[in-house]
Order: structure tokens, then C-alpha cells, then sequence
């Protein structure tokens, strides 16, 4: 077989074998092929597409790239979640410990943040002598005590897809939705959970900015996890302003325990019980998603949810004071707010730019190997459709350095479209695949 070969089938459209993407996937990895060829069959893919049955074959070359985990050992139906990213996203730290208070295991690998879309170890990092890099042994250990592990991705874990998502990054081939569901999905499978409920984020803060091409996505992964032998259940929700008013690491961290302890409310809170509600329905907890979800909240309610999560900080070496103690976790001492320069409602939010603008406060990355302020981040105060005056704060910036909190202010300046009608947010929950 003859990677050549492959390149030109591609390019001239044809579909390839399950044998020519083993080949490819493991040529790649063992080093047989040069980075040019394999970013030449990444772009003849992005221009030409993939067929579901080819997906589905890179998908599985790429699990078998690498070290697949073994849940076996656990008992109960053991289930996964993954967001595709968005702002103020938190849900994970939400969900985890009420799903798992409710004997559902949850052992989740998780990742660092990239640009505006936070990664939950970056969170679980801010909170102080936290682990957040477990053996398999510790793993095992900590899932067996507690029902609830979240690690940093193991490094030979679909090593695959390491290889091509660095090529990607620098040959334009990212927007392509097989080689997005093959990325994802091969990690989530390598994972070892029996089910995974996916939160694929649609609009102006997410990767997917319409319906269609979320729709596209979500249905894609779906097929490959049901394909897999996985019970895989898609929650399409809105990323047209942040999910959560708190967007960072440690301030993130503040406002899942503030919806623990039952103290927020609002959009945060509805898409958690939504993507909970089909975790525990997967797991065959509840019988159908409505009763999940009011499960959800009774957990909630009864405090069994925020225990779990004091559990889960103090087995991973972690602070569980910080439930009770937020000056126990970093927090930028310079301190930026954003007035409205006129009054009226908020009509429309550019949330892309509102991610940006946390990125330059420090809490997020441009390159991969960027630093983190644990501290630093932006506090919301306005929904889409609320109203204020002139010279109400709008946000507040948090940050360790003046320069860094004045290039997040002159974003968010720009981020809040004021307007003399009340307009009302669309849809949250869009679909459910």
C-alpha cells in the first residue's frame, strides 16, 4: 500500500478502504510518512468530504492509535460528556458530582483550554494542591472511592489525533466536519465510558455558528458512537451570549458551586439539568429525560450534588474549603468595569469577542504552550433582553496586569449591542439527536 496512492484516490474523490485509513492512521503515527503527505490527504479530505463508512474507519484507526482505557472494573453503566466549547461554559463541574452522587460513575479525561473555549483541567488547576494528573492506578483508586475522577488526557490516548490536529491547525484543514467528528469521537471512545452525551454548542461563541452545520456535527458523532456499540445522545444548545456570567478558571470554579448550593439559577443551571437529565437517562436511571432532569435538580435541592463535589476536591488532594471559602482560590486584583455608554436593553452580544476579551485578561491561551492566570477572568452582570442606564456596569474584568485588563476592556467596549426595543434570547435547548 502506498500512501501516494491514497492521497490521489482522495483527491479524485473516491472513498477509501477501512485497510487504506489503518494504513494511513498507522503510518502516521509510527513515523513511515512525511508531515506533507499526511497534510495532504487532510486537506483532500476537507475539500472532498468523507462518507460515513470512511468516518467511521479513520474514527477506529484512530482509537486504535494508541492506549484504550479498560472501565470494566467498575461497576454500573459509566458515562461520559463532552462539550464542544463555548464561554463561561461549566457545565462539567456542575454535572459530574450530581451525576455521580446518584451512583452513576463518571471518570472523565478532560483537556486544557485553546483560545476562548475553556478546558475543564484549567478550572480544576485554580483550585489550590488539586491533581489534576492521576495514574491508571490512581484512576482506579480514586473512581472505586468516590464514583467521580477528572483527569488531564492520557498522554498516549489516540496519539493520532495529536499528530493531525497540529497539522491541521496550521494548514486551514480545522473546519471540517468528519475530521472534527473523527477527533473527538476517537478520544471519547479510547475513553472507555459506555455512554457519552455530547453538548454541541451553535452561534456566535461557538465553533459551530448555525443550526445546519451543528445538526451536521452533532448527528456525526452520534451515528459513529451508535456505530461503536455506544448509547450516544446530542444536546444542541445556544452559545449566542455566554452560558454562565462568571468566565474563567477560578471564577468558573465559584459559580458551579454557587449552582451546587442552589444559589443560581438561569441558563447555566437549565442546560446542566438537560445534559445530566440524559446522562442519567443513558445510564437507566430515570426512564425519561424530564425525570432526569427533576432529579437533577433534587439533588441539587437536597445538597447531595455539592458534597459530591466536596468529596471529589478533597480525594484528588485538593482544598475542599474553597466550597465555603472563595478567597482560598486566585482572584486578579486589577479590576476593570465596563460601563454602558447608553440606555436601554441588550439586544445582542458578540460572544466570540467576550471570549476574546477573557483570553486577554490572562485565563486563556493563544498557543498551547501559553502560561494561565488562574485568577483572572470577566463577571457578567446582563443578560440578552435586560435593561440598563447609562454608566451600568455591563461586566467586570479581572486580571494580574493592568495592560492585559485594559486590552480585555476595549474588547468588551465593543461585545453589547444596546438598542431602544426589548429583544429576547432565542432558544436554548436547539435539538436533541
Amino acid at each position: 500500500m502506498n500512501i501516494v496512492d491514497i492521497i490521489i484516490k482522495k483527491r479524485d474523490k473516491k472513498a477509501l478502504t477501512k485497510e487504506e485509513m489503518e494504513y494511513f492512521v498507522k503510518s502516521a503515527v509510527n513515523g513511515e510518512i512525511a508531515d506533507y503527505q499526511i497534510s495532504a490527504l487532510l486537506m483532500a479530505i476537507f475539500i472532498n468530504g468523507l462518507t460515513e463508512d470512511e468516518t467511521s474507519f479513520l474514527t477506529e484507526a484512530m482509537v486504535n492509535s494508541g492506549d484504550i482505557c479498560d472501565l470494566s472494573y467498575i461497576d454500573g453503566i459509566k458515562v461520559d460528556k463532552h462539550s464542544t466549547g463555548g464561554v463561561g461554559d461549566t457545565t462539567t463541574l456542575i454535572i459530574a458530582p450530581i451525576v455521580a452522587s446518584l451512583g452513576v460513575p463518571v471518570i472523565k479525561m478532560s483537556g486544557r483550554g485553546l483560545g476562548f473555549s475553556g478546558g475543564t483541567i484549567d478550572k480544576l488547576d485554580s483550585i489550590p494542591n488539586f491533581r489534576t494528573s492521576l495514574s491508571p492506578e490512581e484512576v482506579v483508586s480514586a473512581a472505586k472511592k468516590t464514583n467521580l475522577v477528572i483527569t488531564g488526557q492520557n498522554q498516549n490516548l489516540v496519539p493520532a489525533d495529536k499528530i493531525f490536529y497540529a497539522l491541521r491547525d496550521v494548514t486551514g484543514t480545522v473546519d471540517s466536519i468528519p475530521l472534527i467528528v473523527s477527533s473527538i469521537m476517537s478520544k471519547k471512545l479510547a475513553s472507555g465510558a459506555d455512554s457519552i452525551v455530547l453538548d454541541v454548542k451553535c452561534g456566535s461563541g461557538a465553533f459551530m455558528k448555525d443550526y445546519t452545520s451543528a445538526k451536521e456535527l452533532a448527528m456525526g458523532m452520534v451515528n459513529i458512537g451508535n456505530k461503536a456499540g455506544k448509547k450516544v445522545t446530542a444536546v444542541i444548545s445556544s452559545m449566542e451570549q455566554p452560558l454562565g456570567n462568571y468566565i474563567g478558571n477560578s471564577l468558573e470554579v465559584i459559580e458551579a458551586i454557587e449552582v451546587l448550593k442552589g444559589n443560581t439559577k438561569g441558563d447555566l443551571l437549565e442546560v446542566c439539568l438537560t445534559l445530566g437529565g440524559a446522562m442519567l437517562l443513558n445510564a437507566q436511571k430515570v426512564s425519561t429525560l424530564e425525570e432526569g432532569k427533576a432529579l437533577m435538580q433534587e439533588t441539587i435541592n437536597n445538597g447531595k450534588g455539592l458534597e459530591k463535589f466536596r468529596e471529589f476536591i478533597k480525594n484528588q488532594n485538593g482544598n475542599p474549603e474553597i466550597v465555603d471559602d472563595y478567597s482560598l482560590l486566585p482572584l486578579g486584583k486589577i479590576v476593570k468595569e465596563i460601563y454602558s455608554p447608553r440606555e436601554g436593553y441588550i439586544s445582542k452580544m458578540d460572544t466570540a469577542l467576550i471570549g476574546e476579551a477573557m483570553v486577554e485578561t490572562g485565563a486563556g491561551r493563544h498557543q498551547k504552550a501559553d502560561p494561565v492566570d488562574y485568577g483572572a477572568g470577566i463577571i457578567m452582570n446582563v443578560r440578552i433582553g435586560g435593561y440598563i442606564k447609562k454608566g451600568d456596569v455591563l461586566a467586570k474584568v479581572y486580571s494580574s496586569s493592568e495592560e492585559k485588563a485594559l486590552l480585555a476592556e476595549k474588547l468588551l467596549y465593543n461585545a453589547f449591542t444596546i438598542s431602544d426595543t426589548k429583544s429576547h434570547a432565542g432558544k436554548l435547548i436547539l435539538d436533541i439527536i
